[in-house]
């Protein structure tokens, strides 16, 4: 199974990488846009029986490693 797992920050959380790549779009030229927040993203190939045991583990390597829920949310899909 492939799981996809994509972290963002909180909201109320400064970004500055955000502000920084706003304030290149802008010297690029780009607009239109109000906001830019950063985040990251995952693909884990995972063996599990199950995609209920695959999603399980991966919210417990998110937990522990992959994201800091103090302020990070994460968005997990498990595909077959």
């Amino acid at each position: 199974m492939k799981a996809m797992i994509k972290v963002t920050l909180k909201n109320g959380v400064l970004d500055p990488q955000g502000k920084a790549i706003m304030g290149s779009l802008g010297s690029l030229g780009f607009e239109g846009y109000d906001n830019v927040r950063q985040g990251k993203y995952f693909e884990l190939d995972i063996e599990a029986p199950s995609k209920g045991e695959a999603l399980s583990k991966v919210k417990d390597m998110c937990e522990k490693l992959l994201a800091n829920t103090v302020i990070e949310n994460y968005d997990i899909e498990i595909a077959d």
